[in-house]
């Protein structure tokens, strides 16, 4: 039984490594030596993935830190603040990016950079504040903040690097999780529908290669393949029609349309959730409230 399964127990299944969390297998990767350097290129690893699933604007270079600062100070607005404050975490953020750059390059030439240095202080600051106001900040999509990808690079910044790969192990399990969550919500909801026979198998494969592209990193020479199965199935979940009486009436209709509109909203919540390889508890709860909403107006 899975259950039995302590956490991080570690396994080769097909020749592959993996280690267990929440019921999930994952595929693991060698972490690379803790130096700075590998510090730096992880930390700004992150940061790119960082920028990429938060809402736009906000990638405000670090030697703007200053000006950063004096708006969202000055803002008086709660809304405006909030958004001000987002900009000046990720000018705390690539601050502390342009410091520890500085810091591998001193390295680099034979500079020694002990732990308690003040500028690796500083880097660490900037990084904790980015952390406290990058709560507030949004997902791409509007719905909800996940701040736990601002926690990263402060945690990568603190911990030996092979520790923050076993910290990542389990916030993919945690997004694997939140992927069959929402794909087992419409299951409930479609899958003995009269009009979307057929969706199950689609669902499912949508899933089960969303899980696969979540433990699947862009260096590897699988990346290829998975994120292409990962679009298509993607693509054919967005497409799924429900299949329509020739003499549908108008409240068929309307159920058709509102089903469609939660198929996509599952497909791009799956999406994000697998792209972003953390939980997003809030998001997933609303879809599946939608999805209750859905089969309490239809009786179904």
């Amino acid at each position: 039984m899975n259950d039995c399964i302590p956490y991080g127990t570690k396994q080769l299944i097909d020749g592959v490594e993996r280690v267990y969390y929440y019921g999930y297998w994952i595929k693991t990767y060698e972490a690379p030596a803790n130096t700075l350097d590998a510090k730096k290129r992880l930390i700004e690893a992150l940061a790119r993935r960082l920028f990429n699933h938060v809402e736009h604007g906000i990638n405000i270079p670090g030697k703007r830190l200053g000006e950063a600062r004096n708006a969202y100070d000055s803002e008086p607005d709660p809304e405006l603040k909030r958004v001000k404050g987002a900009m000046l975490a990720g000018a705390l953020f690539n601050r502390a990016t342009d410091i520890f750059t500085k810091l591998v390059e001193l390295q680099s030439v034979g500079v020694e950079i002990a732990t308690d240095n003040a500028l690796m202080r500083e880097c660490g600051r900037c990084l904790q504040e980015a952390l406290q106001l990058g709560k507030s900040v949004l997902h791409r999509s509007g719905e909800e903040g996940i701040d736990e990808l601002w926690g990263e690079p402060f945690k990568a910044f603190s911990i030996p690097v092979e520790a923050f790969y076993e910290s990542r192990y389990i916030k993919i399990a945690l997004a694997m999780r939140d992927i069959d969550t929402v794909a087992d919500a419409l299951l409930a909801t479609f899958t003995e529908h009269p009009m979307y026979v057929g969706i199950e198998a689609v669902i499912r494969k949508y899933a089960d290669v969303a899980r696969i592209k979540c433990q699947v990193l862009r260096t590897d020479g699988d990346i290829f393949d998975v994120w292409a199965r990962f679009s298509v199935a993607g693509e054919h979940l967005h497409n799924f029609e429900p299949g329509l009486p020739e003499d549908a009436n108008e409240e068929q209709i309307r159920e058709a349309a509102h089903g469609m509109r939660l198929i996509r909203q599952a497909r791009n919540l799956i999406s994000d959730v697998t792209r972003a390889r953390v939980s997003m508890p809030k998001s997933v709860e609303d879809f599946m409230q939608r999805c209750e909403v859905f089969r309490t107006s239809y009786g179904r």
